[in-house]
């Protein structure tokens, strides 16, 4: 079976000659099979010059006609531009192409006229089509590329049907975009609409209904002069401010934002969420669910169970810097002591473990470490567990938890335990309806309000440092972080 490809300008009257000689040929013989492309007028060049470059082929003209090896498999045999398909069609099957030059005209008209109709029925298609928004920044993380093919499911977002999801990574190269693109599209599940991606900020968050930022630069900063770690402290910090002031701009008023990762976790939540000024202050968080995750392993560790055996574990204070793991109401199952019952039978955490020295002093300190040596030992970033909280969190923001999850996540705690405005800080939060709320039938004794205050004076003496650093900011958003 001959099998030849037809490709041209959809205005171009020799593609339209050829066009009409591979009609007659395929109507005259029963092995004989064309494929036409019919390509826009302004986007002719640069087709042509991306699949001459993918094949090894020098060809400038409209049309181009190849011939794919159907049985033999391989790249398609070039066989040139219209006199040379007239001529392979007289020499091979005797019939050649005598078509007057209006008739050409008319149906290179035709074809243009036909290309556009069907541009114009797709792009109404896809009006009708209302998809949801994920952006993504980090986009070339670990993290994100394990996250994709969750946040495609409809597991996590009930409901929706039609994803966009845009990738961005200012980091990132045009080339790792694209591989990165086609690497989500081959995964061909049914709720991705579309996915784009981007190596600027021209169209950053434009419509988002969901943010997940995962740029921290802690790659970056890990090593280092204490100077270098400052200019990329400062320009991170700079880069959340632009972020806040367009997500303000562009992103859907309902949005919901999650930022995630290693490094200043809550300040960038805070940049975010005092730059999106018309923006409710509700719908930024920072996850501390994988502190969460991290502190049920120790103990787990501790009363020989498995992690998912351990509950209701509180992370207060900030998530990349000095916290506390509250056990107050954690439960664990399954644990083979005195008292045992069936798997549905939970006992409190602080009545079985009696070590108070380690309970206040190694476990806290083996939170804090966990991670690092996680990491040491794999000598990459715990990208499973950081997508995990994000997942947590986003399962539960979107309504497919339960309605009794509780969890820890750094929000404004603006009036909130008696701190002070303008600071964020991890507080454990059940969400319903699509909103959180802070628990507040949980015991807030002095010893932790006071652990409380320390953590905000904390975060408020690095906020002070950043404005210091900056060079310019609306005295309107001083004023509401409480800096000075």
């Amino acid at each position: 079976m001959a099998k030849f490809v037809l490709a041209g300008k959809a205005d171009c009257p020799k593609y339209a000659k050829a066009e009409l000689l591979a009609d007659e040929l395929q109507h005259s013989l029963p092995n004989f099979r064309v494929h036409k492309i019919s390509i826009l007028p302004d986007k002719w060049k640069e087709w042509l010059e991306s699949t001459c470059k993918t094949n090894g082929w020098k060809h400038e003209d409209s049309p181009v006609v190849w011939r794919e090896l159907v049985d033999q498999g391989g790249k398609g045999s070039l066989l040139g531009g219209l006199s040379d398909f007239v001529k392979h069609c007289q020499d091979y099957y005797g019939i050649t192409s005598d078509v007057p030059t209006d008739l050409m005209l008319r149906v290179a008209a035709e074809n243009l006229e036909t290309k556009m109709s069907l541009i114009t029925d797709e792009q109404h298609r896809l009006s009708l089509v209302q998809p949801f928004h994920i952006w993504i920044t980090g986009a070339l993380s670990l993290t994100c590329q394990m996250l994709i093919p969750h946040l495609l499911s409809v597991e996590v977002f009930p409901g929706i049907t039609a994803i966009n999801l845009h990738l961005l990574d200012l980091e990132g190269t045009k080339e790792e975009m694209q591989e990165l693109q086609m690497d989500v599209e081959d995964l061909a599940l049914s709720t991705l609409h579309q996915v784009t991606v981007h190596t600027g900020l021209e169209q950053a968050f434009q419509d988002a209904n969901v943010i997940l930022l995962l740029d921290d630069f802690s790659a970056q900063t890990e090593d280092g002069s204490d100077g270098e770690k400052q200019r990329r402290a400062k320009a991170t910090s700079d880069r959340y401010r632009e972020y806040g002031q367009l997500v303000d701009e562009r992103a859907s008023r309902q949005v919901k934002v999650i930022v995630s990762g290693e490094l200043s976790v809550n300040l960038r939540c805070l940049l975010l969420a005092e730059n999106a000024c018309s923006i409710h202050g509700g719908q930024f968080v920072a996850t501390a669910t994988q502190l969460e995750d991290e502190a049920r392993a120790v103990i787990a560790k501790e009363m020989r169970v498995r992690p998912s055996d351990v509950t209701d574990v509180f992370v207060w204070g900030n998530i990349s810097g000095a916290f506390f793991t509250d056990l107050q109401r954690a439960k664990v199952f399954n644990y083979r002591g005195a008292v045992t019952g069936p798997p549905s039978f939970s006992q409190p955490v602080l009545e079985l473990l009696h070590d108070r020295k380690w309970l206040e002093t190694d476990f806290q300190q083996q939170v804090h470490c966990h991670r690092i040596a996680v990491a040491s030992k794999s000598s990459r970033p715990a990208a499973v567990s950081a997508t995990n909280g994000i997942l947590r969190v986003l399962k539960a923001w979107c309504g497919a938890s339960g309605p009794d999850e509780i969890l820890s996540v750094g929000v404004l705690c603006s009036g909130l335990y008696g701190l002070p405005d303008g600071v964020v800080l991890s507080v454990p939060v059940r969400f319903t309806d699509g909103k959180w709320s802070v628990l507040f039938d949980v015991a807030v004794d002095d010893k932790l309000k006071e652990k409380l205050e320390l953590y905000a004076n904390e975060l408020l003496q690095v906020c002070y440092s950043t404005e210091k650093n900056k060079t310019q900011m609306p005295q309107s958003t001083l004023s509401g972080m409480n800096c000075n």
